[in-house]
């Protein structure tokens, strides 16, 4: 659930409520008693961990580093290297 950061029209009071997205908005300035608006803010951004996320990890071993796969299928009944499962985990 969502935390919504309110500030009060009249007293300039903010203060934020930890809310579902479905919960009807707050009205009332928990301060004075007068209306409030919610505001507008950026949230937090998304954050990728581990690796397989952009193209550029796509060759990279578990140290980072730049490393070719061999093409040739892990067992005979595969067509590529990158399709088997048996290459994925060894």
């Amino acid at each position: 659930m969502p935390t919504y950061e309110y500030e009060c029209k009249t007293c300039q009071h903010t203060f934020d409520v930890f809310q579902a997205i479905s919960d009807a908005p707050v009205k009332i300035c928990p301060k004075c008693g007068k209306d409030v608006r919610r505001l507008i803010n950026g949230g937090m951004g998304v954050i990728f961990k581990g690796s397989g996320f952009y193209v550029t990890d796509k060759n990279r071993g578990a140290s980072g580093s730049r490393e070719s796969k061999s093409d040739a299928p892990a067992c005979p009944g595969c067509a590529a290297a990158e399709t088997c499962p048996k290459a994925a985990n060894g």
